[in-house]
């Protein structure tokens, strides 16, 4: 579990900087897709589902 929650910082951190930056590529595509994919193995996915429904819901009824 603390590796899965150190890739989630680092590719969280690094996809931060390439999006403040404006460098989106290739490279900043597989950054988010693997910050995902980490992000879906932490204690955050449940929260994150939620809130994503959460959304889509609100969005839905307006």
């Amino acid at each position: 579990m603390a590796i899965t929650v150190s890739l989630v910082a680092l590719f969280g951190l690094v996809l931060f900087f390439l999006l403040r930056s404006k460098t989106l590529g290739y490279g900043s595509a597989f950054i988010a897709v693997m910050f995902g994919f980490y992000l879906a193995s932490t204690g955050a996915s449940g929260p994150m589902t939620e809130l994503t429904a959460a959304v889509v819901d609100a969005v839905g009824n307006l």
